[in-house]
């Protein structure tokens, strides 16, 4: 296609139609769930009451402004939150829910220089935040439950 006006391209070089055409977030998503997925494998029947989600950026404040303490469940580097598990209760309306962990999707990417180190991150925080909510240690999630 011709450019004779110096207004750059008309239409994206991939049509939204063809499934190669991926937005950042469908490419954070797909990250995510590849490395849910592995412990996923191993502890199935011990996650169906967990929900994974991610949110671009989190919507908590630290508990005091002038030293960063961060509620139980929240993982953070420094003053920025990375996830946060948030147990099972009730809500406002008195409807039971389910225990949710949720990334935070642009702290993550700012904080991985390749998707190499993206990767790495997220299965970290994976780790550390399933086996607090599993009540095991991070070796005996990597392990799986028969190796203890």
């Amino acid at each position: 296609m011709r450019d004779r006006r110096d207004r750059g391209m008309r239409t994206p070089l991939i049509p939204r139609s063809v499934p190669a055409y991926r937005t950042r977030t469908e490419e954070f998503d797909e990250v995510v769930l590849d490395a849910y997925a592995e412990i996923d494998a191993m502890w199935h029947s011990r996650l169906t009451e967990l929900d994974i989600a991610v949110d671009d950026v989190p919507g908590i404040l630290p508990r005091d402004a002038t030293v960063t303490t961060w509620p139980e469940g929240v993982v953070a580097d420094g003053p920025i939150p990375l996830s946060r598990l948030i147990p099972a209760g009730i809500d406002r309306r008195g409807n039971h829910t389910r225990a949710r962990l949720v990334l935070f999707r642009r702290p993550l990417l700012k904080r991985s220089k390749s998707d190499g180190e993206l990767v790495e991150l997220v299965l970290e925080i994976l780790i550390r935040q399933i086996s607090d909510y599993l009540g095991v240690t991070e070796d005996i999630l990597t392990d799986g439950p028969d190796a203890s």
